[in-house]
């Protein structure tokens, strides 16, 4: 089954982007998994497992390393690319 994701990352410091910027890079580490960055958010389109298992390790990872965050997410059954309505 296909998911699209789109999450928006706020690190609870004031120097957030280095926070910010690893989560992306680890985000964009996957060859399984699209991901389309913009100054508000990111979408990510792929497997459902894939992107699911994508999320858990990159956000714990940003737990570990940079400590507290939000993150803001939506989810969307599908490929939101390529959707022609509400299908």
């Amino acid at each position: 089954m296909k998911l699209s994701v789109e999450i928006s990352m706020y690190a609870m410091k004031d120097d957030f982007f280095p926070a910010v910027d690893a989560f992306l890079a680890d985000l964009n580490a996957s060859a399984e998994i699209e991901v389309k960055t913009s100054s508000i958010s990111t979408q990510l389109f792929g497997e459902y497992e894939a992107v699911m298992e994508l999320l858990q390790t990159a956000m714990k990872k940003s737990f570990q390393e940079y400590g507290k965050a939000c993150f803001v997410t939506k989810f969307l059954q599908g490929d939101t690319r390529v959707s022609t309505g509400y299908d």
